[in-house]
């Protein structure tokens, strides 16, 4: 049957069912304190003493943390590009969507095994190889999550 036919030949079309979930945690902590104290006297022939004390004291302590989890969740056409000399696929797609003037798209590069093809002619992301999936936006809603030009000069120069 023409339905039970899956992606073999450079042409061919399938079905990725992107799931991905991704998170990091990371922190940091550091410190340290320093103390300095000179002390001097001068004294001459018994009528004049002078004495003086320098006192030098800095501390830093500084802390950060980062948190940051990421969730994908679709289906992307593919198309076979070249089969590999061990018959693996290497496969590309990509997708376009435009809503109300924001504009996403899914652009995906990878290589599959035909063994991980199912019979419905579709490949879950996590059986892809060397996979690189970029999931990007434009508009007005993925530019209000972005610092201000004017926010992001004084972070680059450390004054914010």
């Amino acid at each position: 049957m023409a339905a039970d036919r899956t992606a073999a030949h450079p042409g061919d079309s399938l079905t990725i069912v992107i799931v991905e979930m991704s998170s990091a945690a990371a922190s940091a902590q550091s410190g340290s304190q320093r103390d300095t104290r000179l002390a001097g006297s001068i004294g001459a022939g018994g009528r004049v003493e002078e004495s003086g004390n320098l006192g030098l004291q800095g501390e830093y302590e500084g802390r950060g943390q980062l948190n940051r989890s990421g969730r994908l969740v679709g289906q992307i056409g593919a198309t076979v590009q070249a089969v590999l000399p061990n018959g693996d696929l290497r496969i590309a797609g990509s997708q376009t969507l435009q809503i109300d003037g924001e504009r996403t798209s899914i652009r995906l590069t990878a290589r599959v095994r035909r063994a991980d093809i199912s019979g419905d002619n579709t490949v879950l992301s996590s059986r892809l190889a060397d996979a690189e999936i970029v999931y990007d936006g434009d508009g007005s809603l993925s530019r209000s999550g972005s610092p201000a030009l004017l926010n992001r000069i004084m972070s680059f120069l450390g004054l914010s």
